[in-house]
């Protein structure tokens, strides 16, 4: 599938994406001068920045940004630093094929400064989530949760370090789920589809994603996610 990466921030995200091997044709910022920008360049992947014109709201600003992603024959999309609500034009277009990665174990502490929420509530275990991305802030169905534990002395800077860490494992391993097709969606539920190997290796044998150990499961009521047949190249 071919990927659209929206960022806002340092792209560290963006560059795990990259050394995954995903299929990234475009990326797309809400900031300039970020160093996301500067990861697309050297990766030679085609980058812009979408600001929003005088008296242009939301919707009409993802009116643009859906223009982009068609022009670039994008098949999905990766959130991930991006820090504007993906309204109808986009969400509509790519229902069940977007990605956000979120540092808290959603449905706590959704939207902004989640690491200093999770601070300020004294919780002992916080984490990182990828979800698909629907209408609503943070709201989507799950695909992966990973936690992590918050020490004595954490800071945002601390606990963010290895919440991180955890984003650029878990952010590729469910991109490349997406794109492979094995993921199911059931209403909220989404079930990861193992293959007959367990794991998806790319041409060369690099490992590629995640084991997978969940049993497939079809039905009526259940939406396969992705075009591809798992591991199909």
């Amino acid at each position: 599938m071919k990927w659209a990466v929206l960022v806002g921030g340092r792209g560290s995200n963006l560059a795990a994406l990259l050394e995954s091997g995903l299929d990234v044709r475009l990326v797309v910022s809400h900031r300039a001068r970020v160093g996301a920008l500067d990861i697309a360049a050297r990766a030679g992947v085609p980058a812009r920045v979408l600001l929003p014109r005088k008296d242009e709201g939301p919707v009409a600003l993802d009116r643009t940004l859906a223009e982009w992603l068609e022009a670039a024959g994008i098949e999905a999309v990766a959130a991930a630093g991006y820090l504007r609500i993906l309204r109808a034009p986009v969400v509509d277009r790519y229902v069940g094929r977007i990605l956000n990665v979120h540092p808290s174990l959603l449905p706590a502490f959704p939207g902004l400064h989640a690491l200093e929420q999770a601070l300020a509530h004294g919780v002992k275990v916080t984490g990182v989530t990828v979800h698909l991305v629907d209408a609503g802030l943070d709201s989507g169905p799950i695909v992966a949760q990973e936690p992590v534990p918050v020490l004595p002395g954490d800071t945002a800077d601390t606990l963010g370090a290895r919440v991180q860490a955890v984003e650029h494992r878990l952010l590729p391993a469910a991109a490349w789920a997406l794109d492979e097709g094995r993921l199911e969606v059931r209403g909220r539920q989404v079930r990861w589809r193992q293959t007959s190997a367990g794991v998806c290796a790319p041409p060369g044998g690099t490992r590629r994603g995640a084991p997978d150990k969940s049993e497939p499961r079809f039905g009526s009521d259940t939406t396969q996610v992705g075009r591809r047949a798992p591991c199909e190249h």
